[in-house]
């Protein structure tokens, strides 16, 4: 197992501290993928089969470390653009009332936090793409591939809000941890 760790320590290793954030990131969630649809199934039984679908986004998440070594600033908008794109097959397979479009909240901060001033006015595209999917792209899905009862709907409201809020603490606590930013007030 450690050297299962190490492994993955020197594939999210990246030279730019903000890429190296991408890269974590999009290996916590490569890493977490397949037990998505797990509870999903707990909940609503085999009617959940099309969650696997989401899985088709696991190689660009993988991608995300590799291309932030060859550009960190492609490693970097690369991972929100993955993440917009999972969402989108998710509300396709299981539709919006599950709260899928509260994975598009990490998104845009991702957007928002992985770039430099310099870089704001190259990146406005990828920061605007989480809003642009929630308030057009989100309809362009279609009716989700099965409909579940509301209490299903409901109960995966609740996993997907307690894994959106977790994924927002884990990018919250890596970007605090970079070089030159401290909790100690300025002057």
């Amino acid at each position: 197992m450690r050297d299962l760790v190490a492994r993955l320590r020197a594939y999210a290793a990246v030279d730019d501290p903000l890429a190296g954030v991408a890269a974590t990131v999009a290996l916590v969630v490569l890493g977490n993928q397949p037990f998505y649809p797990l509870y999903l199934h707990a909940i609503a039984g085999t009617a959940a089969w099309p969650v696997w679908l989401t899985l088709l986004s696991s190689p660009f998440f993988l991608a995300v470390p590799a291309v932030a070594r060859r550009s960190a600033f492609a490693g970097r908008l690369m991972l929100p653009v993955v993440g917009v794109a999972n969402t989108l097959i998710a509300i396709k397979a299981v539709g919006r009332d599950s709260g899928l479009d509260l994975f598009l909240l990490p998104c845009a901060l991702l957007a928002a936090v992985l770039v430099r001033p310099q870089e704001r006015l190259a990146s406005l595209p990828v920061l605007a793409l989480p809003v642009a999917a929630y308030f057009w792209l989100g309809g362009l899905v279609g009716a989700p591939l099965v409909v579940f009862p509301a209490e299903q709907q409901a109960a995966m409201l609740t996993v997907n809000a307690v894994s959106v809020a977790s994924l927002i603490v884990l990018i919250g606590v890596l970007v605090a941890g970079l070089p030159g930013r401290s909790a100690e007030p300025v002057g």
